[in-house]
């Protein structure tokens, strides 16, 4: 998580990031900054809220952290295609982005939170295993991607 030396919201943060970029002629963060404030933008609209409104740092951690998946999606995509040099910009946009993210679950203490929640739940059919997801991912909240957590409850019921 980003440290804020005078509390200035999430959304402040990456508004002087952007200046900064701006003046280093970043590219990469450039981008990145911009692509983040244009989604908080999206964010406050859909929130019915207006774009001059900040974000709760709940509310640009949600955003960043789809941003953060689509990101992932599509170096995967570029990757599977080849295009190689279309996935290095997003990787670049990637560590960036990661850095506003509070620190994430190892599989270990998913897979703790998951048994526990399994036992809790009384799951034993793999039939109730989105039911398991869902509390679990309830549980780690923002501290885990959901493709993993979604690997690790399944390998319970491997």
């Amino acid at each position: 998580m980003v440290e804020l030396a005078h509390m200035a919201s999430l959304q402040e943060t990456i508004r002087e990031r952007l200046k900064n970029a701006m003046r280093e002629k970043d590219q990469a963060a450039l981008d990145t900054y911009r692509g983040l404030i244009s989604a908080f933008t999206n964010e406050l609209v859909a929130l019915g809220k207006t774009p001059q409104d900040t974000l709760s740092d709940d509310e640009a951690q949600k955003v960043i952290a789809r941003t953060v998946k689509q990101r992932k999606d599509a170096i995967a995509q570029f990757t599977d295609a080849g295009r190689t040099d279309l996935a290095d910009a997003d990787n670049a946009q990637l560590a960036l982005l990661e850095g506003f993210l509070p620190a994430q679950l190892s599989e270990e203490k998913i897979l703790a939170i998951a048994k526990e929640k399994q036992s809790a739940l009384g799951i034993i059919d793999k039939a109730k295993i989105g039911i398991l997801v869902g509390a679990v991912m309830k549980e780690v909240a923002g501290s885990a991607d959901g493709t993993t957590v979604k690997k690790v409850v399944e390998s319970l019921f491997a």
